[in-house]
């Protein structure tokens, strides 16, 4: 890991947001918000990750599978595609990698959210946040519920009136199960593989070791000695490192992306980002992009985003420069290292293909 772990870094944002005013100027944002898209098969992306665009591989019949927003998507261990949504006439759809639909399942979430799939030696469960519930839910690849976790307050971890809406889970090399409150009160908790309450970290705030919005959190396996975890702090536009015990070691900043989850695909980590900041550089809507970066945490691609740059070893503004996407709010990344993108917000749109070419 290269970025250095510093209480200094959020007191850099505000130098570093206004020397980008500069450069986001540049950016033509007003060429930005009222372009269109290309056809499919444009290519994005910078360096050795450039992606050929296929918007139409998941479409499916929405008489018979609609979606409402494509909130996330991971791969099983038969290279099927799972995604979550939060329509309850299928919560859960399973591509093939063709986008050929394979199955349905899951009426009973309405806040469909976070999944996460852990292979427990061989046995494959999936992890379900509902932010709507407030609850937590283990099940196994058919839809079975094995285990719900539910408000914190039932274990004195929270006052029953403190808000309680997940958003991610994490399973660690434990078993432990990691939930991220990140609509919530942008806690970290941590339970056994039982559903037993072990503690929590982080809370809301804007110190190094806290979070606002903490949407996402995955285990980090690059350093197969010592895995961490990197978890989100959207607002902050940063991923957080943290041991997994839960004590605060780094942040990584990435100026202008409201970053969701962390996704690792060996040693590479993709994200997708929901807003980035154009106009008068504020969040702005339908302003997504993906990003990606390498074993040493540097931004070396940022497919439908401006070309990532680095000055005096300090990472630039980086937002939307074709719109692709409208707010990307997960990718899953397959054996052929092509990426899938799930949207929120994106006028029911179906997960997006990008081809690695």
């Amino acid at each position: 890991m290269t970025e250095k772990p510093s209480r200094r870094e959020f007191a850099k944002i505000a130098s570093v947001t206004a020397a980008a005013v500069a450069t986001a100027l540049t950016f033509k944002p007003f060429y930005i918000l009222h372009a269109k898209p290309k056809p499919d098969g444009e290519v994005i992306g910078h360096g050795a990750h450039k992606y050929k665009v296929h918007q139409g591989w998941g479409n499916l019949d929405s008489s018979k599978f609609p979606i409402n927003n494509c909130h996330e998507m991971v791969q099983d261990s038969k290279g099927r595609l799972i995604m979550i949504g939060d329509e309850v006439k299928n919560n859960i759809l399973i591509y093939d990698r063709s986008g050929k639909l394979l199955d349905s399942w899951g009426h009973e979430f309405p806040g469909g959210h976070g999944l996460t799939l852990w292979n427990a030696n061989g046995e494959e469960f999936l992890f379900i946040c509902d932010p709507n519930l407030g609850k937590v839910f283990k099940t196994d690849l058919k839809g079975k519920i094995l285990l719900t976790i539910e408000h914190p307050s039932k274990v004195g971890a929270y006052k029953e009136t403190d808000a309680f809406k997940p958003t991610e889970t994490a399973i660690g090399p434990d078993g432990t199960i990691y939930i991220a409150d990140g609509y919530g009160s942008q806690w970290i908790l941590r339970y056994t593989p039982k559903g037993e309450y072990i503690g929590k970290f982080g809370g809301p705030g804007d110190e190094d070791a806290q979070f606002s919005t903490a949407h996402g959190i995955a285990v980090d396996y690059r350093d197969k000695t010592n895995p961490t975890l990197v978890i989100t702090s959207r607002v902050h536009n940063a991923f957080k490192r943290f041991t997994l015990d839960g004590k605060y070691l780094s942040t990584i900043f990435l100026p202008g992306a409201f970053v969701c989850r962390p996704v690792f695909d060996g040693d590479t980590m993709y994200a997708g980002v929901c807003w980035s900041r154009l106009r008068y550089l504020n969040q702005t809507n339908n302003s997504g992009f993906v990003t990606i970066l390498d074993k040493n945490n540097k931004v070396i691609s940022n497919p439908g985003g401006t070309k990532p740059e680095y000055r005096n070893g300090e990472l630039q503004l980086m937002v939307q420069e074709k719109p692709i996407f409208m707010h990307c709010h997960d990718v899953c990344i397959d054996n052929d290292k092509n990426i899938y993108v799930c949207q929120w917000n994106a006028k029911k749109t179906y997960p997006v293909k990008l081809e690695r070419v």
